[in-house]
């Protein structure tokens, strides 16, 4: 039996002002006994935050061990000539109960600039939203730093903001340097750069439980921010059932959505990336080389670099996020 197969890992769960009970609820997960979950880290290798493999051979190891140890077996032969013995992505479930901060991420370059690692884009999938719920992308209008300033200073920034009601199954991908936020009754998956650099604007006037407002970030992300109109909200895709579509191909990662009531056996032998799968609805058993994996949704599982056929079987129909870099 190969020691290096399919990878599932302990979730980190994270205590957020504005978490909910989604992520038991919804994704079936137990986050006790922290009062709320806001977020889950499902795949991490950031420092402080790294995933834990949590069954088989490699149980008990980090990401970042496993990462040191098989390297492009793990991620694929380019990918680890450009990131060496750092993992690229993070993947994340988020439940907002209430408003998140409005907030912006440095790109690469300004992100180099800071001595930072790496720039932080995302995708957001959407899991599932209640009636009337919104997100905030980019602004409604183009706008100069210094009406932006203006607006901050007088507590009038939701004017300019472009707000977009959301439903389940909506994708979005948010440009490093695009001001955001999520609105409450949202449950999300976010794909992103591995970073955890974020500059938060404004926090809708918000006191924690000891009175104390949250920290905020006006003047670093005064030079990551992207000040043109939102120009459109979600990605439209067309899903045709038991088969892979692309809903995101982009230089930091490629996202397909696969619904299927049918078995399906995937071929990954030219892909030369790690593939990881983010299951939204439904459960299936994942068949490999080193036997068989019950997956539902709210699992996350990692296919190494050197998968080359796995097969899929529904139970009796699932819907996966499946992701992989292009390099």
């Amino acid at each position: 039996m190969e020691l290096l197969g399919p990878l599932k890992f302990m979730p980190l769960f994270k205590n957020k002002i504005w978490g909910g009970n989604k992520i038991h609820s919804i994704l079936k997960h137990d986050f006790s006994p922290l009062p709320n979950c806001g977020e889950l880290w499902a795949i991490s290798g950031i420092p402080g935050n790294e995933s834990v493999v949590s069954e088989g051979p490699l149980e008990g190891n980090t990401l970042n061990e496993v990462l040191e140890i098989y390297m492009s077996d793990l991620v694929g032969e380019t990918i680890y000539d450009v990131f060496q013995n750092e993992f690229p992505l993070l993947i994340k479930f988020i439940d907002a109960n209430d408003w998140l901060s409005v907030q912006v991420h440095p790109d690469d370059a300004l992100a180099e600039e800071r001595g930072l690692e790496r720039g932080k884009t995302e995708m957001w999938y959407i899991i599932q939203a209640d009636e009337g719920s919104q997100i905030i992308k980019g602004f409604s209008k183009n706008v100069s730093k210094e009406e932006y300033k203006q607006h901050l200073e007088n507590n009038t920034l939701e004017s300019i903001l472009n707000f977009a009601p959301v439903k389940a199954g909506d994708t979005f991908y948010i440009d490093a340097k695009k001001i955001h936020a999520l609105g409450p009754g949202i449950i999300l998956t976010e794909i992103q750069q591995s970073s955890d650099t974020t500059y938060r604007i404004y926090d809708w006037n918000r006191k924690d439980e000891k009175g104390n407002s949250r920290d905020l970030h006006i003047n670093a992300a005064l030079d990551s921010i992207d000040f043109r109109a939102e120009k459109g909200n979600e990605i439209h895709y067309h899903n045709h059932k038991n088969e892979s579509q692309v809903i995101v191909d982009e230089k930091y990662f490629t996202t397909n959505i696969l619904e299927f009531d049918n078995p399906i056996e995937k071929d990954y032998d030219e892909v030369n990336s790690f593939v990881i799968y983010i299951v939204t609805s439904g459960s299936f058993i994942l068949k490999g080389s080193q036997g068989d994996m019950d997956l539902g949704i709210g699992d996350v599982v990692m296919l190494p670099a050197i998968t080359k056929k796995i097969e899929l079987h529904p139970l009796p129909k699932a819907n996966i996020l499946e992701v992989y870099i292009k390099m």
